[in-house]
């Protein structure tokens, strides 16, 4: 793969062949060299190939190799000529993350940690195919999927605080109930509430350094209070979707004459009734994801109220941002001077608007939106603040996490999953789950250092730093 360095922390990948658009890596040195043993640059390259792409095929730092697109890829789509792919979305859609934070203090409850790590994984159904806390009617699914997380405030799960601060509103426009297959919705109907498996996960943590004042004082964090973080997405009805859009999305690219360098790059011009109906159907599992973290938050904060004796309010379990990954959406950004309409396509990226932008909540508006950046189980996870020049350079887009370097085959392969564990709870971090072979796939060795990626986020410009959060108890999936 033929790079330029063009900066300390920013890679070009030059225009050739098919190419569009040149490709852009934000990243180290040593982050590339990772990046460069997979094909995901190659995919960066081939995103660049698809019509109507605006600037560039971006790649933030914690890319790694992903179905068409890279995860971490980001590309926007002029609307009078561009594509919607579903591979540039995923499969688990609106895979995103919320934080809560809390009036209560570290010593408060980290000798409790690992009882309360239990509390949790009793509260929080999670694994391959878990039912969740609810089974909805078909009428039930088809306003879930309309609402999204409103629907669940008004059906008693949460406050309409939440709302305020969720991407969105916790409730993407758009939604087709009509475009859904009957076998999504018999996936999702009994899923709703549920953590899932992978790299999802329910984790109490707490702030160990602040690195912003004015914003960590905007997000209500201070050093020592005792935080939530939710990792969750749109369960089997999105997976289901986005299997069910590829196969028409592929007849589509034939149809319409689209050169594709990679079949799981399909697509199908924005402006054709198969885009409406993939972007009908995709919202749908954005609103449900949105909802079902919803309902995970409402869960966690009745456990920890009940494991500790206190209501949720007076623990002041709040929520402090909700943001998505794997998503496309509709976007204003000023291209070349002008304001042109895009279809900004995110998959493992996540929005980093910043302070003065009218989509940021009216709470964060004067220092911008919260970036949410989990790490590995065993280690950091950071909150962020979006940043003017982001918008310039990526579409207003940052990384979404770490970003795995090993496969979960070799992960499992590698590790000694009872000697992790021990170690960690020598740490004081308390792992629970129903699966313990998906927590040998999901180890902090099969995940590059957030630090990493978050100091490259920061020193390209697109983000800074807030706090950091360290974990005490994980439930994963």
């Amino acid at each position: 793969m033929n790079l330029q360095r063009i900066s300390e922390f920013l890679w070009k990948i030059p225009r050739s062949g098919r190419m569009r658009v040149p490709g852009l890596v934000v990243a180290s040195k040593a982050l590339i060299e990772g990046a460069s043993r997979d094909r995901c640059l190659e995919q960066v390259a081939n995103v660049a190939q698809l019509p109507g792409i605006e600037g560039h095929s971006l790649a933030m730092p914690d890319i790694h190799w992903g179905y068409g697109f890279p995860i971490g890829g980001v590309a926007a789509f002029r609307e009078q000529d561009g594509v919607v792919s579903p591979g540039g979305v995923g499969y688990d859609i609106n895979c995103g993350v919320r934080l809560l934070r809390s009036r209560l203090h570290v010593s408060e409850v980290k000798s409790r940690a690992a009882s309360l790590a239990s509390a949790l994984e009793r509260a929080i159904p999670s694994g391959v195919g878990t039912s969740g806390q609810l089974e909805l009617s078909h009428a039930e699914l088809d306003q879930v999927m309309r609402l999204g997380a409103r629907w669940a405030v008004s059906a008693g799960f949460g406050r309409s605080d939440d709302l305020e601060v969720s991407e969105e509103g916790g409730c993407f426009d758009g939604a087709d109930p009509a475009a859904v297959s009957d076998r999504a919705r018999e996936r999702g109907r009994c899923q709703l509430g549920s953590l899932g498996s992978g790299n999802h996960f329910l984790e109490l943590g707490h702030v160990t350094e602040v690195f912003d004042q004015d914003a960590a004082r905007a997000f209500g964090l201070t050093v020592g209070s005792v935080t939530v973080l939710i990792h969750s997405g749109s369960r089997g009805l999105g997976h289901q979707i986005c299997d069910d859009h590829l196969r028409a999305m592929l007849g589509a690219s034939e149809k319409y004459g689209i050169e594709l360098p990679d079949r799981q790059l399909c697509a199908a011009p924005l402006s054709s009734p198969e885009a409406r109906h993939y972007l009908g159907a995709m919202a749908c599992a954005v609103n449900f994801a949105f909802a079902n973290r919803q309902l995970l938050t409402d869960a966690a904060r009745t456990a920890l109220g009940k494991a500790l004796g206190h209501s949720d309010t007076e623990l002041g379990l709040e929520l402090v941002a909700d943001v998505c990954h794997n998503i496309a959406k509709w976007e204003t950004h000023e291209v070349e001077g002008r304001k042109a309409r895009l279809c900004v396509h995110r998959k493992g990226a996540t929005r980093s608007f910043p302070k003065g932008h009218p989509l940021v909540s009216p709470r964060y508006r004067e220092v911008g939106q919260p970036v949410l950046v989990p790490g590995d189980m065993g280690r950091a996870s950071y909150v962020l603040v979006g940043t003017e020049l982001c918008m310039k350079q990526t579409f207003g887009s940052s990384c979404h996490g770490a970003g795995r370097q090993l496969s979960r085959k070799q992960a499992k392969k590698t590790t000694h999953l009872k000697q992790v564990l021990r170690e960690m709870e020598s740490r004081g971090i308390f792992v629970r789950s129903h699966a313990l072979g998906t927590v040998a796939e999901e180890v902090p060795d099969a995940y590059k250092n957030v630090a990493d990626v978050v100091d490259v986020v920061e020193g390209a410009g697109l983000g800074r730093k807030v706090v950091r959060l360290e974990p005490l108890a994980v439930v994963k999936g």
